[in-house]
């Protein structure tokens, strides 16, 4: 007959304890992006020096489950005036959490970015766009827009693109319009398509 060792009590609960610790630890979680519900482009239109001469007016993108998320986010048609010059800003919302993201988003400047891209900036392109932060920052909250003045075209398609952690160093990451944005790392935390209208 075979005699069974008894095993010690406090090496079976050290045993069940490691057990444990392993299957609450496995998988790690992973971090969730932010849900942005709500983006608005106001324009203002600005003089040659950039002073304001007209009424900000804004068109805006939203969808309650979160534009990323949701099936059919509502978007607006962005009108603007040939030959103009505006200054464009831009508020992103939760409005799940009731969050204003634009702040977090100026508060981690050097981890985010806008990209301007589209039908609207290629050929003869109806919108050229220019960083306009504050402090000579290259984030996209805030930019300058120059509609053409001939435009051989009314309509096109401005695409919105917020990056994160990107690397900012990288050879044409300063370009609004970079077309190869991807190449400088980073997740996008938004990528919608506004439709153009040139008046």
């Amino acid at each position: 007959m075979y005699a069974f060792k008894r095993i010690p009590l406090y090496a079976l609960a050290l045993a069940i304890f490691a057990f444990a610790s392993c299957e609450s630890e496995d998988p790690v979680a992973e971090n969730e992006e932010e849900v942005i519900t709500d983006v608005t482009l106001s324009f203002t239109e600005i003089n040659a020096s950039g002073a304001p001469v007209g009424t900000k007016f804004s068109f805006k993108a939203s969808d309650p489950q979160g534009i990323e998320l949701g099936s059919a986010p509502t978007i607006e048609t962005v009108r603007l005036i040939k030959g103009k010059i505006y200054k464009m800003e831009i508020t992103v919302f939760n409005s799940i959490a009731k969050e204003d993201i634009t702040s977090e988003i100026l508060a981690e400047g050097d981890e985010h970015q806008f990209y301007f891209l589209g039908t609207a900036f290629v050929g003869s392109p109806l919108l050229s766009i220019a960083y306009g932060d504050a402090n000579g920052q290259l984030i996209g909250l805030t930019t300058k827009i120059t509609v053409a003045a001939s435009p051989g075209f009314n309509n096109a398609l401005m695409r919105v693109i917020l990056r994160h952690d990107l690397n900012k160093g990288f050879a044409g990451a300063t370009n609004p319009n970079f077309q190869n944005y991807e190449q400088a790392g980073g997740e996008s935390d938004l990528d919608i398509n506004f439709p153009l209208v040139i008046n």
